[in-house]
């Protein structure tokens, strides 16, 4: 396969991926800051700290207020993290690819991109929060049903995979460190009612609580949670489920390489066996007494090192 082709099949899910989740994020700092008592004006500020992207914020916004934030995050065109961008991003990729597509994953992704050429802050306010983000979500969703049953099970699919399942990985350890950053300053509430509101909210928001409920029964607890959006291997939006479904992925195209297709790569492999180690062999009671910020980064780090490995390897081309 061209590294061409497998770019941007790359590239298309992880900007699908990133899109989504990105809406995530926001969807969960919204429920956290409902179900919880009043805030200051700067209750949306931690998202930044999040994703890194403070200082791009303050470049052009004078306050992280809901709106500028909301902004920034969904359809600001000089942020290219933006849900907006990002689907932009997508769609380019899905353009270069036509012919390597179905021509309904091209209408749907393609629909959504012109449709997000009409948000703005009044568009947003309208409809609502909720119902936006709950709308957006359905259509994420029937993006990734159109591609799991219209796409071909080739090294296309692997590589598009591949892309999913990195993104998701640091996608999910960044939606934990939303619970991290929003409480920090109020860690003597930590086990309250208002904590345990706030880590339903995070699993909604994952659309992991119903599958949390039917596994751990009604209770939250703090360590189910974290133990199931990291390490359940049979939840699809676990860390474990994503690098298990990036590696048999992996392991395909690296079988390409015996007929000289790929060339192997060592660094790759160890790459992508680190983080799948640390996913492995850790256990939860020891990550939360360890300091679950820092293995949150830990696995950030991790999926960097995968993408420039991987990159190298597979993607890049003049």
């Amino acid at each position: 396969m061209l590294r061409r082709i497998a770019n941007h099949l790359f590239w298309a899910a992880r900007n699908l991926e990133r899109a989504e989740w990105r809406a995530r994020l926001v969807n969960v700092n919204y429920h956290l800051l409902v179900e919880s008592p009043p805030q200051n004006p700067q209750a949306w500020a931690p998202l930044l700290a999040i994703t890194g992207e403070r200082e791009v914020f303050e470049e052009r916004y004078t306050s992280a207020d809901e709106t500028s934030v909301l902004t920034f995050y969904t359809f600001d065109d000089e942020n290219p993290s933006s849900i907006r961008s990002c689907i932009r991003a997508a769609r380019e990729s899905a353009r270069a690819l036509r012919h390597r597509i179905s021509s309904e994953l091209w209408l749907e992704l393609n629909t959504l991109y012109l449709d997000s050429l009409s948000w703005s802050p009044a568009t947003l306010e309208a409809s609502g929060i909720y119902a936006f983000f709950t709308e957006l979500g359905g259509r994420f969703y029937r993006i990734a049903g159109i591609t799991s049953d219209t796409l071909t099970r080739d090294p296309g699919y692997d590589f598009f995979m591949i892309g999913k399942m990195l993104e998701r990985t640091e996608s999910v350890a960044r939606l934990l460190d939303v619970k991290y950053h929003f409480l920090l300053p109020h860690v003597e509430d930590l086990g309250g009612s208002v904590d345990l509101l706030q880590w339903a909210a995070l699993l909604r928001s994952a659309s992991a609580l119903e599958a949390y409920r039917r596994v751990y029964g009604n209770a939250i607890e703090v360590e189910r949670v974290v133990e199931m959006l990291l390490f359940d291997e049979s939840f699809p939006r676990s860390a474990r489920f994503a690098m298990n479904r990036l590696g048999a992925s992996l392991q395909r195209i690296a079988a390409l390489s015996a007929n000289g297709t790929h060339q192997l790569s060592e660094a790759r492999a160890l790459a992508s066996a680190k983080l799948a180690n640390l996913l492995s062999s850790s256990c939860v009671t020891d990550v939360i007494g360890g300091g679950l910020h820092e293995y949150l980064l830990q696995i950030e780090d991790e999926c960097t090192n995968i993408g420039e490995v991987l990159s190298a390897d597979y993607l890049r081309f003049e």
